[in-house]
């Protein structure tokens, strides 16, 4: 059964968003594999992928919803809610996790007061788990939006994080 082509059937979406999810889908849903480039694009566009906007890409890649959602909640690069204005991706890779990412993970957390996926209450910063950087020799790494710091310790975060709120 093919996904209805009405777009009155869908729930209600922003008219910015839905024109960003458009554009995106317009300009990549015909190349092969399209769906990842899709939601890249529109995390690119608009800094997540809202689930409101879930159907409608389902309908513009003549996929299911529930296929969609699955590619969405399988890969932990994609978010469903907004970013910080910075995001933080912490290596937790076998290489890090030898040389300390487990105390620097427990540290940033109450540092910031949050959780993996989750966002400070001042929308400053959100943290990320991330499974190699690409790092290895440098262990434990730090992305800091698209930014990688090598042999991060909890002293260097603090310097980091004061430098921030400067």
């Amino acid at each position: 059964m093919k996904p209805a082509k009405n777009i009155a059937q869908l729930p209600p979406i922003d008219d910015a968003l839905r024109d960003a999810v458009l554009h995106v889908t317009a300009r990549l849903k015909d190349q092969p594999g399209a769906l990842l480039p899709v939601l890249h694009g529109i995390q690119e566009a608009v800094g997540y992928v809202p689930e409101v906007a879930v159907p409608l890409i389902a309908r513009e890649m003549n996929l299911s919803r529930a296929d969609v959602h699955g590619v969405v909640s399988f890969y932990h690069f994609f978010r469903t809610r907004p970013a910080g204005r910075r995001v933080l991706y912490l290596c937790r890779a076998e290489s890090c996790q030898a040389m300390g990412a487990a105390k620097l993970e427990q540290h940033v957390k109450q540092r910031l007061g949050v959780d993996f996926h989750q966002t400070t209450a001042d929308g400053a910063y959100t943290l990320e788990p991330v499974y190699c950087l690409g790092n290895c020799a440098c262990s434990p790494a730090l992305m800091i939006d698209d930014e990688l710091k090598g042999r991060v310790t909890p002293e260097s975060f603090d310097a980091w994080l004061a430098t921030e709120k400067t």
